[in-house]
């Protein structure tokens, strides 16, 4: 007899309008954790990178806190950026959110739009979570 696997949800915070999807899931160990996008606590998005990339670290931060979860325990995170020109300022506020070394394992994508046009970028990622 096969023993199904649990999958546990995270639902968006209450009062965020969200595309029908979980900001996380966490089966075993591994919490999947959904493309983030720049949105305040207002459902404001921002006009600067700088502002966007510290409110998806916020809302990634929630998620792994609501799964018992750090910043430590990411393995690996795509980041989605719609202007190459940001690449360097996101590796620099990247090294101050996901550090200090060893950083999970990364990719980073420039696309050429994200759902909202004013979004400048999203990230997605893997955590390993222990218990």
């Amino acid at each position: 007899m096969t023993e199904k696997t649990t999958i546990k949800h995270f639902p968006p915070p209450p009062g965020v309008q969200a595309p029908p999807l979980s900001f996380g899931a966490r089966v075993g160990d591994l919490l999947f954790i959904s493309g983030i996008p720049g949105f305040d606590a207002n459902r404001e998005l921002p006009d600067g990178f700088e502002a966007q990339f510290a409110n998806v670290v916020t809302n990634i931060k929630r998620v792994l806190s609501e799964a018992g979860a750090t910043m430590r325990d990411l393995v690996k995170v795509n980041v989605l950026l719609t202007r190459a020109s940001d690449v360097a300022t996101m590796n620099a506020l990247y090294a101050g959110a996901f550090g200090p070394a060893p950083y999970p394992a990364r990719t980073t994508c420039v696309v050429v739009a994200l759902p909202n046009p004013k979004m400048l970028i999203e990230i997605e990622g893997v955590a390993h979570v222990k218990g």
